[in-house]
């Protein structure tokens, strides 16, 4: 399996919106590209996060229902979703990882720091091979 983490450094306006925090947390986890005109995938991802604190799975079907969005559209963001590590498939349905976002960013963090120690140990190989 395969996970592409993206961080990007974005300056964080604090605000009391929340939408616009999500908005900022997503953008900095390069979950939302330029291309996403309409929103939709903030908008999947949002649909995800309210469902994932009642550990609730929902359908691609379900989350265009409730967007109105085609279930095309809202597959390739789940898809995006998936690969960036954030969005599980179930056999029911889709999920986020964790239940809170706190708990996702804690997730990533292991994912990233395993990734790193297994990269510093090729290194480490590679340059003794190399002498």
């Amino acid at each position: 399996m395969s996970q592409r983490v993206v961080i990007v450094k974005i300056r964080r306006v604090k605000t009391e919106n929340v939408n616009q925090e999500l908005q900022w947390f997503g953008n900095s986890l390069g979950l939302f590209g330029l291309r996403d005109k309409d929103s939709s995938c903030f908008r999947v991802f949002i649909t995800l996060v309210k469902k994932a604190r009642r550990n609730e799975l929902l359908s691609s079907d379900d989350i265009a229902e409730h967007l109105n969005l085609s279930r095309g559209t809202v597959v390739h963001h789940l898809t995006k979703l998936m690969e960036a590590g954030i969005v599980l498939r179930e056999k029911e349905g889709y999920i986020l990882r964790e239940g809170t976002l706190q708990g996702l960013i804690k997730d990533i963090r292991r994912d990233m720091e395993a990734m790193m120690s297994e990269l510093d140990d090729v290194a480490k190989e590679i340059d003794e091979r190399m002498g």
